[in-house]
């Protein structure tokens, strides 16, 4: 399979048919519902939005990776977290791999210099990918939050950039 990574644009947003299996898997957000376009744009940076598409078919999408902020306040500005998800029937073919490393570059040239990523102890493919880019463990989050009423713990990773400071 042949890919390409490109900028995120609104129409890519039917990525939401990536999206929505990991939301209804229950390892890999706490969002319950699909957000729409508009509430899932706020809440993302501008800049370092990627989507994979086949490079046959531009408007089938493999996989996205975008950045939020991690906190609005100034002396925060360089951090930023992962959001990072994968059609299923392109796992395993690199491009997960491919967005996020293109997502560091991308988020390196934009000046953060620290990369953070809470992912569920049982989404074990995640945590590699992760990990295989330079991501380290930092510790786990015990019962953050509640999914479906069952307290879930979650692993944070965080990747310092060796070219920004």
């Amino acid at each position: 399979m042949q890919y390409s990574i490109l900028p995120m644009l609104p129409d890519h947003w039917l990525a939401r048919e990536i999206y929505d299996p990991g939301i209804a898997s229950g390892n890999a957000t706490f969002e319950m519902e699909l957000p729409d376009w508009e509430k899932w744009d706020d809440g993302h940076r501008e800049d370092c939005r990627l989507v994979a598409v086949e490079t046959s078919n531009q408007h089938n999408v493999l996989g996205w990776a975008a950045l939020s902020p991690v906190a609005n306040r100034y002396l925060y500005r360089g951090g930023a977290e992962v959001s990072l998800y994968v059609r299923s029937s392109a796992r395993g073919r690199g491009v997960g791999t491919a967005l996020l490393q293109t997502l560091i570059r991308e988020a390196e040239t934009a000046g953060i210099w620290t990369l953070q990523a809470g992912i569920f102890p049982e989404n074990a493919a995640s945590i590699s990918l992760h990990k295989a880019c330079r991501f380290r463990e930092v510790g786990v989050r015990q019962r953050i939050g509640a999914l479906r009423g069952v307290w879930r713990d979650v692993l944070l990773l965080e990747r310092r950039s060796p070219t920004v400071s």
